[in-house]
């Protein structure tokens, strides 16, 4: 009973908007559509989706300084500028060398991921194609589980998966189950893939030198890598992959975040969904929360509070205590909702047309 007056406390509290903080707005964009949003130290970065005979393209711009740029160059030809995005959300990292990679997606003919990178730096301007992660609608390819910018890395996951029995599957004899077959965690090294982590990961997160993993656990039926509550999550040094700590979560994780203190996880069990977090050098439970099972599967941290949403609803929890309020509302669904230091920041498009970067301090609440 103490329990559940506990959580209907914690769920009560998070009703209740923060005083002393209001969100403001740091970049208005007059006639944008953003599809994608990132931070990493003093930079921004937001994806703004073409219209008409308009490329879709890339903005970075400094927090500290007035320079900016937008990539990739539009002089040059690139498959970014006439790519159909859709309504996004596009994926965005960018590493604190103004080096930021993105996705493209498509369902057809086949689905695949297009990964992409560029710089602000004139000589890294121009688009790179690093690589596909295509599968077929039966799940038989490379998945992607992620990517992650912070400090000076930039990462993305992989999953490799293929037919038990392909050739049972064509012949009409077997039931064309699919199975785990390889993948891993790359980072970027002068836009070249380094391998870091040899094991298929569904999600990872980053914190300058460190990267958090969600290894891939099964397929479902239409071979789609899912995580499991089953395997433990693995925190390994970014540039050489080796492992740091390994946690076991109490359901299975559908996101995850990374400080340099601090790792979180929104984690679904049999009885309702919960936010723990975790020490990423020892692997050590800290502490947890109930949340609402609306909660998005989308996570930021720093070793002060875990952030989270709830549709519209911004919320955070203050880790030392347990305690969860809510800080803010976004104008609609924000994009990119991420917290570096105090600075919480996110995107937000408007309804009678543009967009903006809105940001809230932390510490003035």
């Amino acid at each position: 009973m103490r329990v559940l007056l506990a959580a209907a406390v914690l769920l009560v509290a998070a009703a209740a908007p923060a005083a002393g903080a209001n969100p403001k707005t740091l970049i208005p964009l007059p006639g944008a559509s953003v599809v994608g949003f990132t931070q990493n130290g003093p930079l921004v970065a937001w994806f703004v989706k073409g219209k008409q005979s308009r490329c879709n393209t890339v903005h970075i711009r400094s927090l500290i300084n007035p320079l900016s740029a937008v990539v990739p160059n539009v002089g040059a030809r690139n498959v970014t500028c006439t790519w159909q995005v859709g309504s996004g959300p596009i994926p965005l990292a960018i590493d604190t060398n103004a080096n930021i990679l993105w996705t493209l997606r498509e369902s057809t003919p086949l689905q695949y991921d297009y990964l992409i990178g560029a710089g602000a730096l004139p000589a890294n301007q121009s688009e790179r194609r690093l690589q596909q992660l295509a599968h077929t609608s039966k799940g038989a390819g490379l998945w992607l589980g992620g990517i992650v910018g912070s400090g000076n890395t930039l990462a993305y996951a992989v999953t490799s998966v293929d037919y038990q029995d392909e050739a049972g599957c064509l012949a009409g004899t077997d039931t064309c189950a699919m199975m785990i077959v390889g993948g891993g965690v790359y980072r970027l090294d002068g836009w070249h893939p380094k391998l870091v982590y040899d094991r298929p990961a569904v999600a990872l997160a980053a914190s300058d030198t460190t990267i958090a993993v969600v290894p891939t656990d099964s397929v479902t039926k239409a071979g789609k890598p899912v995580a499991g509550a089953d395997l433990p999550i693995i925190v390994v040094d970014a540039k050489t992959g080796s492992q740091i700590s390994s946690f076991s979560p109490q359901g299975t994780p559908v996101a995850i975040a990374l400080s340099d203190h601090l790792v979180a996880t929104i984690e679904r069990t049999p009885i309702g969904t919960r936010i723990a977090w975790y020490d990423p050098l020892t692997g050590s439970a800290i502490g947890s929360a109930p949340v609402a099972t609306a909660t998005a599967p989308e996570l930021s941290v720093s070793d002060k509070y875990v952030i989270f949403r709830v549709g519209r609803s911004i919320r955070d929890i203050d880790v030392t205590t347990g305690r969860i309020r809510t800080i803010a509302r976004a104008a609609s669904t924000p994009i990119g909702l991420s917290l570096v230091g105090t600075r919480l920041a996110w995107a937000e498009n408007l309804k009678n047309g543009g967009a903006r970067v809105r940001a809230l301090d932390l510490a003035s609440g």
